[in-house]
C-alpha cells in the first residue's frame, strides 16, 4: 500500500490506539492522517474513543461506515436483541492472560442471551 499511494504506513495494534493514541492523534493536528480499521468503526468502544478524542483536539474527523459483523448477525438467522454485551478475546501472550470476558458470558448464558465473541486479529503476528 505504501508504494501504491506514496505515503508511510504505520500498523497500528490495539495496544497502540488503545494506550498511546497521542502517536496518531498528535500527527493529525498538523497533516491528514487516515486510520482504517476492520469492519463498522463505531461498533467498537476504542474507536468512538478515538474520534471523540479527535473532535476534542478540533481535528476534523470523517468517517466512512463498513459492514460489520454485528449486522452480518442477521444472516444466521439469529436477531441483535437476543444478545448480551459482547466481549473481545485478544491473543494470549506469555505474560497475559486476561480473563476478562468470561464474567459477561457466564451473566449473558444466566439470562439466556447469546454473546458474541469478537476474536483479535493477529495482523501484527503476521507482518512481524
Amino acid at each position: 500500500m505504501e508504494a501504491l499511494y506514496g505515503k508511510a504506513i504505520v500498523v497500528a495494534d490495539r495496544e497502540m490506539i488503545e494506550s498511546r493514541p497521542e502517536e496518531i492523534i498528535g500527527p493529525a493536528k498538523t497533516m491528514r492522517v487516515a486510520l482504517l480499521v476492520v469492519g463498522d468503526p463505531f461498533c467498537a468502544t476504542t474507536h468512538a474513543d478515538f474520534f471523540i478524542r479527535a473532535r476534542a483536539e478540533n481535528i476534523p474527523v470523517e468517517v466512512i461506515h463498513n459492514t460489520s459483523i454485528m449486522t452480518a448477525i442477521g444472516c444466521c438467522g439469529l436477531q441483535l436483541y437476543n444478545f448480551g454485551p459482547s466481549v473481545s478475546l485478544c491473543f494470549f501472550t506469555e505474560k497475559w492472560k486476561p480473563t476478562s470476558f468470561y464474567p459477561k458470558i457466564a451473566i449473558n448464558r444466566r439470562q439466556g442471551f447469546h454473546t458474541l465473541v469478537l476474536l483479535a486479529h493477529t495482523c501484527m503476528q503476521i507482518s512481524k
